[in-house]
């Protein structure tokens, strides 16, 4: 079973930054792109950034520029540096797994972590 757990949520001012990590275990040969999804209370969850098996990264327009995904050489581990954080990025951020790659954010997981939470204070 595919396990994926986030870390380094947290509480920033705006214009702050955090970067968030989720290991993934038992990670399987075939997954074909791993990424963050986000939702705030009542709003859509929304794709955030995704990264797929051949290093292609993928952004909502509402975070480029801003937030960088990655992972290492594994691939067992993402990361999603956000920076210049802003009131309207808080929310549960979700790290997602997938057997079929991505090339975009809008994206069907099959594996889903707990979530982190995010909260950028004005």
């Amino acid at each position: 079973q595919v396990e994926l757990v986030e870390s380094g949520g947290g509480s920033v001012q705006a214009g702050g930054s955090l970067t968030l990590s989720c290991a993934v275990s038992d990670y399987p040969a075939s997954v074909g792109c791993m990424g963050w999804f986000r939702q705030a209370p009542g709003k859509e969850r929304e794709g955030v950034a995704t990264i797929n098996i051949y290093n292609r990264a993928n952004y909502a327009d509402s975070v480029k520029g801003r937030f960088t995904i990655s992972s290492n050489n594994d691939k067992n581990i993402v990361y999603l540096e956000m920076n210049s954080l802003k009131p309207e990025d808080s929310a549960m951020y979700y790290c997602v797994a997938g057997l079929a790659t991505c090339y975009g954010t809008d994206y069907s997981a099959n594996y889903w972590g707990q979530g982190t939470q995010v909260t950028v204070s004005s």
